[in-house]
């Protein structure tokens, strides 16, 4: 479907924001009174800053594209790894931490959060080098800047790692954003998949989180009615927060 006709069908559905947007787009969601949470930015998933080759050129994209971000009134903008492509762990990290260190100053400017997306690389992302919780954390300490933080897909995680409530708790302080997806088949997050959202959704409310969780799942079904209950699931009462 159409922007557009998303936008209709999310704000109809109580949704207040639709994200990955590219600059194009940020005007279309604003026009049926919607926000974008999160900015599309600089690199691609496979090609992205662990490479000391591609910094110049997501450096300068960031230079011009966070001053827009701020001025559209978006809080974040996404980032990834990159593929390992035989590169160890420990050289990713460390060429991560170059290039964020370089972007984060210029996110601290313009008060844009730079996100970094937690994506398993089992199933839907082959050799992804971003593919655990520890691993980004360890990345956010060696940046050390509040403008820097992760991006915890639920769906991605479970797939990973599992032992998905725990993980939030513990990570917290490093975590920016939020998606959801059913396990398995990244379908609805009902009672058709192994999550427990209702009960993940209070645990991120218990940790004081206040921002968007952006519904990234492809449902088998009716997209309304998919998106309503998905979005009645993770919904948190302020008596339970």
């Amino acid at each position: 479907m159409t922007l557009d006709a998303l936008c209709v069908i999310a704000k109809s559905c109580g949704a207040t924001s639709i994200e990955l947007l590219s600059e194009k787009d940020w005007p279309v969601v604003v026009k049926h009174g919607l926000q974008c949470a999160v900015a599309n930015g600089p690199c691609s998933i496979q090609k992205g800053i662990n490479r000391l080759e591609n910094h110049d050129a997501i450096i300068s994209e960031s230079e011009r594209l966070l001053p827009l971000i701020a001025q559209a009134g978006i809080p974040n903008m996404i980032i990834f790894s990159g593929n390992r492509a035989g590169m160890n762990d420990e050289e990713g990290l460390e060429n991560c931490a170059v290039a964020l260190k370089r972007i984060t100053p210029i996110a601290e400017a313009n008060g844009v959060t730079v996100i970094m997306e937690l994506l398993n690389s089992k199933v839907d992302h082959k050799d992804y080098q971003c593919d655990r919780t520890p691993w980004g954390v360890a990345l956010c300490k060696r940046v050390n800047s509040d403008r820097f933080r992760l991006l915890y897909d639920i769906y991605h995680m479970q797939i990973m790692e599992g032992d998905v409530i725990r993980t939030i708790q513990e990570s917290a302080p490093y975590i920016a954003h939020y998606h959801t997806g059913g396990v398995p088949g990244r379908a609805e997050i009902g009672s058709t998949q192994e999550l427990n959202y209702p009960a993940i959704a209070r645990a991120i409310a218990a940790t004081g989180y206040r921002g968007y969780v952006g519904q990234e799942f492809m449902p088998r079904g009716d997209p309304k009615t998919a998106l309503t209950e998905a979005i009645g699931l993770c919904t948190v009462t302020s008596e339970v927060s």
